[in-house]
């Protein structure tokens, strides 16, 4: 093809950083693409894998393996799509930590290459696409968030995605690749509705700046069309379902949001993205925006925007951007690329702090110490943390359901307060002889709550700091609530179960049945 053509070697600064503007020329040959970046991807996924099995499935991932066994058109938290990939890795690999991860670390892989073809859409040489993919690797919430298989992964890289489609219709002027956009956003919505808000921010910027004027087309409208389209049946189920995203959204923003964790989002960018290669994306901001194209200054604005949105609303959850990251590191890396080389030590002390600051943040994202080393990273990333311990927590469940009486057994429900728990009882427990337990929490609660005539039930429940006053609200229920186990992991790891308890609650006040219609909880 004649726009693959090399000119620039691997160690000249690229054509997006001297002279004229070419990347803004479609007619101008972009560089070849850099090879390397397939084995940055390579190296990710195989680390990835490599550490799929340590340690055990995470709170999250044993909802999502629940989540496969009931196949919906959406859920309460999230859409179709992750489900659906676990309900594939149980049909191949049954309850496998490996068969279950391999989708996320594919999703880490293709979102390096698609930091290298940012970089390469830019107009950088196969230097500058490699530094971009090595950051994108570098990047914390692209190593934590791959590693465990809810929807984080898929979440960065449509971001990523996204990006990389709207940088080439600002290099090229060609619309119709609003289409791909619109296939990217509602696919990406259907992983994670976090998508559609980018896009829908994407859209008014478009709409509402400089870029109307080139952008603004029937392949515009055509693409938010398709996105809408593929977000249907996510729709469908929320209004057939009490539109329960808004009550979720809600939920999270009062445990997540307030001008307290206003703080923690602003630095957590950092930890986010990368502390090392944060003269990457600042510099990457500068680019987009001193480039004069209107539709890459929109994607400044829209960080920009949801910068504030999500620090204001969502603070705690500071890897709601790090999708967006991957195209700013790009935009830096070709941005810099002069002045990098300018001197070498600059790249070589780039590359060095990269990889310390990658090397220690690795060990608190990723399960690369012993289990019995890890209780003091909980405080920074629960990563880890909420992997160990549910093997001990359904053995300990089992050995008080053994306990009772087998008459009573018939009419009992084991009933938790979290999804994780029910997840691990359902899946972990398989084949044991405990039963199908019930949750209240989430789209838990839609599957309904078992043996409507049950008289007995075993509520598992979290530590006090995650379910303060548990058995209080258990006796509101219930006239006899006794604490039949207590809840630990041998690790001494602090995590949301670690002081919980397994409790027997005899002498319903009302009928089971009725008692599950006032338990349902979000968040």
């Amino acid at each position: 093809m004649a726009d693959e053509t090399d000119t620039a070697g691997p160690d000249t600064v690229g054509p997006a950083t001297t002279g004229p503007d070419p990347a803004g020329d479609p007619a101008h040959p972009l560089p070849p693409p850099d090879r390397r970046v397939l084995a940055v991807a390579g190296g990710v996924f195989a680390v990835l894998m490599a550490l799929s099995t340590r340690y055990g499935f995470h709170i999250d991932e044993l909802y999502f393996l629940d989540s496969a066994r009931h196949l919906q058109a959406s859920y309460v938290d999230q859409p179709l799509l992750a489900p659906l990939l676990a309900r594939v890795s149980l049909s191949l690999f049954g309850v496998s930590e490996a068969g279950l991860r391999l989708w996320p670390a594919l999703a880490a892989a293709g979102t390096v290459v698609v930091g290298g073809l940012t970089a390469r859409e830019f107009g950088g040489a196969r230097r500058t696409q490699l530094l971009a993919a090595v950051a994108t690797a570098a990047m914390p919430v692209l190593l934590g968030g791959a590693h465990i298989a809810n929807t984080t992964a898929y979440e960065v890289l449509a971001w990523a995605a996204i990006a990389l489609v709207v940088v080439r219709i600002g290099r090229t002027g060609d619309t119709r690749w609003w289409l791909a956009v619109g296939a990217l956003v509602g696919v990406g919505a259907e992983f994670n509705h976090l998508a559609g808000i980018f896009g829908i921010v994407l859209l008014a910027a478009v709409l509402l700046g400089p870029a109307r004027r080139t952008a603004a087309d029937r392949w515009l409208l055509a693409g938010a069309a398709l996105a809408v389209l593929l977000v249907l049946p996510d729709l469908w189920w929320q209004a057939h379902h009490d539109w329960a995203m808004f009550e979720m959204t809600r939920a999270l923003n009062e445990k997540n949001g307030g001008p307290g964790n206003i703080p923690t989002w602003i630095v957590g960018q950092l930890a986010t993205a990368g502390f090392a290669t944060a003269v990457l994306w600042f510099g990457g901001l500068r680019f987009l925006w001193r480039s004069g194209r209107p539709l890459w200054q929109c994607l400044v604005a829209a960080y920009a925007v949801l910068f504030v949105l999500f620090a204001v609303t969502t603070g705690a959850q500071i890897y709601y951007l790090g999708g967006l990251y991957v195209c700013l590191l790009a935009a830096g890396a070709v941005g810099l690329d002069a002045w990098l080389y300018a001197r070498r030590d600059r790249l070589r002390s780039l590359m060095t702090a990269t990889a310390v600051s990658t090397a220690l943040l690795a060990v608190i994202v990723l399960p690369v110490l012993p289990p019995t080393a890890v209780a003091w990273t909980y405080g920074v990333s629960t990563n880890t943390g909420e992997t160990l311990g549910w093997p001990q927590l359904v053995g300990t469940v089992r050995q008080v359901w053994d306990g009772l009486p087998r008459e009573q057994r018939a009419d009992t429900v084991i009933f938790t307060a979290d999804y994780g728990e029910a997840g691990a009882i359902n899946e972990l427990g398989r084949g044991t002889g405990l039963p199908h337990a019930v949750s209240a929490h989430n789209t838990d609660w839609w599957w309904g709550g078992g043996n409507p005539a049950a008289t007995t039930v075993l509520a598992v429940s979290p530590g006090p700091e995650h379910a303060p006053g548990y058995a209080a609200e258990l006796r509101r229920y219930f006239r006899h609530v006794t604490v039949a186990a207590g809840l630990t992991n041998p690790y001494g790891v602090h995590n949301v179960e670690w002081g919980g308890h397994v409790y027997l609650c005899t002498g319903p006040r009302r009928p089971w049945a009725e008692m599950w219609a006032r338990l349902r909880h979000y968040g």
